[in-house]
């Protein structure tokens, strides 16, 4: 199967009240968050968007578009994915977190080779038996349909990616998954001595 022309938007629009300031930008054995994030991305993405609502400039330093929010900022990571789908320039459309900074090499090819042969709109990560609806690939046709799901007013990222026609790709390493939402995570993940687990 030939590589797609895939657009990721990372979103790092949250508020980050957990981690005192953009979690993007927490340094995780010296780089930032989001750069650990971009790396992956980079190796199977045309194009990258980082869906930031700060102003800080320190995000621009990554030499991807920089997207606002078309919804209001308390619409959650949809108001991220809307805009980004918007400004997609290609067919497919995948969604990242910032702060999950292990995630596998292989994510997107897998995630478009179920996507395609399970003729679906979304395809999305699941590892021990837990969604991640924020780590998934969606068909850029389907913006109508979240303009409709955000006005209708849910927020839910779960409940939107079920109410599309979605297949779920299944791995097997919870390490790859690793959400680090607080000060507390970072601490423990910086204080791991076990570089296997670190990405080049």
């Amino acid at each position: 199967m030939s590589s797609p022309a895939i657009t990721t938007v990372i979103l790092a629009g949250g508020a980050a009240t957990r981690m005192g300031g953009d979690k993007g930008l927490q340094l995780l054995h010296g780089r930032a968050l989001i750069d650990w994030v971009l790396d992956n991305m980079r190796r199977h993405s045309a194009e990258i968007l980082l869906s930031i609502n700060t102003d800080n400039r320190n995000y621009l330093r990554a030499g991807c578009h920089v997207i606002r929010d078309i919804a209001p900022s308390n619409v959650g990571p949809l108001a991220g994915l809307q805009s980004a789908l918007h400004h997609a320039r290609h067919e497919w459309l995948a969604s990242m977190p910032c702060d999950t900074p292990f995630l596998p090499d292989d994510l997107l090819p897998r995630l478009f080779a179920s996507l395609q042969n399970n003729h679906a709109e979304v395809a999305v990560a699941v590892e021990g038996g837990q969604q991640h609806p924020t780590i998934a690939l969606y068909k850029k046709s389907v913006s109508p349909k979240l303009d409709i799901f955000l006005n209708s007013g849910q927020r839910k990222v779960g409940g939107w990616v079920n109410s599309l026609r979605v297949t779920e790709v299944l791995f097997d390493d919870a390490h790859a998954f690793l959400n680090i939402n607080s000060m507390q995570d970072l601490l423990q993940a910086n204080q791991n001595p076990n570089p296997s687990l670190l990405k080049p």
